[in-house]
């Protein structure tokens, strides 16, 4: 067993790991510690598995066996909860320079168990030019015993002069075939079950996991799929962009309303507050505050759900686009292949391409924080009429 089993189809990655936890095993024994480096930059596409491959390398270098994934160093490694790993992680728009700086004071503690502080960022696309300033001065002269651990999609997605700083290792979208694997093997999905979730995900194995387990996932990724057939005037274009955000809506609010509510009664209870609804006025300004913050991650996470919904409503027209061109391609969604034979013959494939084009419009639209329904209801009658 090892921390590393986690990451699904990535041997390449793997090994530099490896390789990079027995050299700082070595470096703390005063040898060169060839292979390991204090800053690194995991990168790959949404479920490429970048932060796991991040929270995995971090608890390896706790664990005396180096990544045994047993000990209480490796639990809590990957979890996020061992003393001398920080983990920045957010479900807001983005990482702001207060979060930065204690990022930068952690990392100057010195490890409680003598090994490594290391400091994970999850989703540092997200980090604010302040943020980046801040951490840009650590990456430059850092503490010795300080490993830093960033994540994002692209190296084009983080500051140059952060980027020159770190040793890159790029994650790739593991196969449909490994996913399946790792479905049946470490969550007991039954194999049919596990081979439609990985195929419908198209290898992201945090989408393929909810589609396996969660039936209202699955009737959620239905809709979408239907989404194209209902589609004729102005009404109908309005009502499925109503339905598609109204349901975004439902599952980003069901997603974040517990957090927020434990983080109320929480925030209670550190400022001795009987009511969090009814805080004093002395309190107010935190809860305010909390308030804040908890409307941006809510925000998020309707951009979150949306944009999954837009990438199976993107598959749909892959496959169409496939059967047009005669293609000798798998479809991701093969289970409506009448529905797709019947889209394909009714259009071109210049319409498909102007179709997946206003698609990816939509989707950069939201990521630059656009209305949600207006840019669904465009993108709506961009579908109608390519």
């Amino acid at each position: 067993m090892s921390v590393f089993d986690r990451l699904v189809g990535q041997p390449h990655v793997v090994r530099v790991l490896e390789q990079a936890v027995a050299g700082a095993a070595d470096s703390l024994g005063g040898g060169p510690g060839h292979g390991m480096t204090h800053a690194w930059l995991f990168t790959g596409p949404p479920g490429s598995g970048r932060s796991i491959a991040a929270r995995a390398f971090a608890a390896a270098l706790q664990c005396p066996s180096g990544g045994c994934g047993t000990c209480h160093d490796c639990v809590t490694g990957l979890k996020g909860t061992h003393a001398d790993v920080t983990v920045a992680s957010t479900m807001a728009l983005s990482i702001g320079v207060d979060q930065a700086r204690t990022l930068v004071m952690d990392s100057a503690a010195m490890p409680s168990g003598g090994r490594w502080r290391v400091l994970v960022v999850e989703d540092a696309d997200r980090l604010t030019d302040a943020a980046n300033n801040a951490l840009l001065k650590q990456l430059e002269e850092p503490t010795p015993h300080a490993v830093w651990l960033l994540s994002v999609p692209t190296t084009e997605d983080v500051l140059p002069t952060i980027r020159s700083r770190c040793r890159v290792l790029s994650l790739t979208t593991p196969s449909t075939d490994a996913v399946a694997r790792y479905l049946v093997d470490e969550d007991g999905i039954d194999p049919a079950m596990a081979a439609f979730a990985a195929r419908a995900s198209q290898g992201h194995i945090g989408r393929a996991r909810g589609l396996a387990t969660d039936e209202s996932t699955r009737l959620q990724r239905s809709m979408v799929l239907e989404l194209p057939t209902h589609l004729g005037d102005l009404k109908s274009l309005l009502a499925a962009a109503g339905e598609l955000v109204g349901a975004a809506t439902d599952r980003a609010n069901e997603q974040v309303k517990y957090r927020d509510v434990a983080e109320r009664r929480d925030l209670a209870r550190t400022l001795g507050v009987p009511n969090a609804n009814n805080p004093p006025p002395w309190a107010r300004s935190q809860f305010k505050q909390l308030r804040e913050a908890q409307k941006k991650r809510a925000k998020r996470s309707l951009r979150d759900q949306l944009d999954r919904s837009l990438l199976d409503l993107l598959s749909l027209y892959r496959d169409i686009l496939v059967l047009q061109l005669g293609a000798e391609v798998p479809a991701v969604n093969g289970e409506i292949g009448p529905t797709l034979q019947r889209l394909a013959g009714a259009s071109t494939p210049e319409d498909t391409v102007d179709r997946m084009d206003a698609i990816g419009r939509a989707r950069e639209h939201l990521a630059s924080n656009a209305n949600p329904l207006l840019t669904v209801e465009n993108l709506m009658i961009g579908l109608h009429t390519p």
